[in-house]
């Protein structure tokens, strides 16, 4: 069982040696020469306005979890598509495809229910006005 799971522990230990030593690196090769043009804040090449600790709109708060919520229901439409011809015939798999005539609308039918819980919460959402940003 060990042996299954040494790919994935050497794969971690590579990531954190990798991000160490990139970090060491960096923090003995770096000059430090802070200006107040490298002190200022900067975005997308636009320079800061106003205060950072600014209060926003309700909305935009809700807008922001509408939008995780959506799309971390989406991602489970991964591992679906993964196994969908297993979740579509209704006998053993013969050479990864479904033998003739047994092919069943399970696969199709339980990611359609799902779709629909997906737009009826979606047009519940909308009918609120939670996405109307005034």
């Amino acid at each position: 069982m060990a042996r299954e799971y040494f790919p994935v522990l050497l794969l971690l230990g590579f990531v954190v040696m990798n991000a160490v030593l990139i970090i060491g690196v960096s923090a003995l090769t770096i000059r430090k020469r802070p200006t107040p043009v490298k002190r200022a804040a900067y975005e997308s090449g636009i320079p800061a306005i106003g205060d950072a600790r600014e209060r926003f709109s309700v909305a935009f708060y809700m807008i922001a979890m509408l939008f995780i919520i959506f799309d971390i229901e989406t991602v489970f439409m991964i591992p679906w598509a993964a196994a969908f011809r297993q979740l579509s015939c209704s006998a053993e798999l013969v050479g990864g495809m479904c033998p003739a005539g047994s092919t069943s609308f399970f696969g199709l039918g339980e990611m359609l229910i799902f779709m629909a819980i997906l737009v009826v919460g979606f047009v519940y959402v909308w009918k609120k006005g939670a996405l109307r940003w005034d």
